[in-house]
């Protein structure tokens, strides 16, 4: 789930290649944080998802603890929309051994943290502590509070504060509990923005337009899911006519039959309603002015 997947491998050794090892994996996409930025809100949300659980998967190997001594952006690849480790070179198993917590010192270019040392002799949760400083620094930061839904912040900035500040909180098991599948599927995700755009209340009447769409008179905002376009996903038709009414520009929406992995429905916002076309799939929303 959280690493690279083996289709096969071949050992060859020869005069040419000596103790040579051939590796067949799946297909990944580079990691580059500044496309990533520029994507949805609810893509970003998933890949921290992906990294949550590979977290909570390094603390809890059956090896044991396992620390990624090279973690950085690079490192990963993105697999259908999750994120990947590709690079297990650098992982280890071994928790640092102390006689004291000055022993459990670990450094950062931003701050420092000493650990507890354990009566074994060992650094309480070193790997796991290095690997959640190093998800906060690379990736929380930056993907989780960036244009997040506003009812959802305080959760996300207890989150952040945790990884950033290795609190009582600071463990991948707190991380994968809060960040759950369920949290952005079913229950807590879906509720606050059910609430939000019932909450709203539109000054402005839309005629609504069965099995039809409109082709053209697309605007860009951001973040959307088409470039050329202003696809965005909502729960319902009160959060698409919230959306609408933000927009100067916008004058219709089409909803579409298409959903995120959240299942949040892709509706396209448009600045005119000139040219409406039949289309069985989608449904057209037409703001009516005096």
């Amino acid at each position: 789930l959280c690493c690279f997947q083996l289709y096969g491998y071949c050992y060859q050794d020869s005069n040419d290649i000596p103790d040579t090892l051939t590796t067949i994996t799946e297909l990944g996409s580079p990691l580059e944080m500044i496309q990533l930025l520029q994507t949805s809100w609810e893509d970003r949300f998933r890949i921290c998802l992906s990294l949550v659980r590979l977290l909570h998967y390094l603390a809890h190997s059956p090896l044991g603890s396992v620390t990624l001594l090279d973690f950085r952006p690079r490192q990963f690849v993105i697999v259908d929309g999750e994120l990947k480790v590709t690079d297990l070179d650098d992982a280890s198993v071994e928790e640092s051994s102390c006689t004291s917590n000055s022993d459990c010192f670990m450094e950062f270019p931003a701050r420092n943290f000493t650990l507890p040392c354990s009566v074994e002799g060992r650094c309480q949760s070193m790997n796991e502590k290095r690997n959640l400083y190093n998800a906060y620094r690379f990736f929380f930061t930056y993907l989780l509070p960036h244009s997040a839904p506003s009812s959802l912040r305080p959760l996300l900035d207890k989150i952040v504060n945790a990884t950033g500040n290795h609190n009582k909180h600071g463990n991948a098991k707190y991380l994968a509990l809060e960040l759950s599948p369920s949290l952005p599927v079913n229950s807590e995700f879906t509720q606050k923005c059910v609430k939000s755009a019932n909450t709203h209340k539109s000054d402005s009447f839309y005629r609504r337009v069965p099995e039809a769409h409109i082709p053209d008179e697309n605007y860009r905002c951001w973040p959307s899911y088409h470039h050329k376009g202003c696809l965005l996903s909502v729960f319902d038709v009160n959060e698409a006519i919230e959306i609408c009414d933000s927009y100067s520009q916008c004058k219709a929406f089409v909803l579409t039959n298409q959903t995120t992995w959240t299942g949040r429905q892709l509706v396209f916002f448009k600045m005119a309603s000139n040219h409406i076309v039949p289309d069985p799939d989608k449904i057209t929303y037409v703001k009516v002015t005096d």
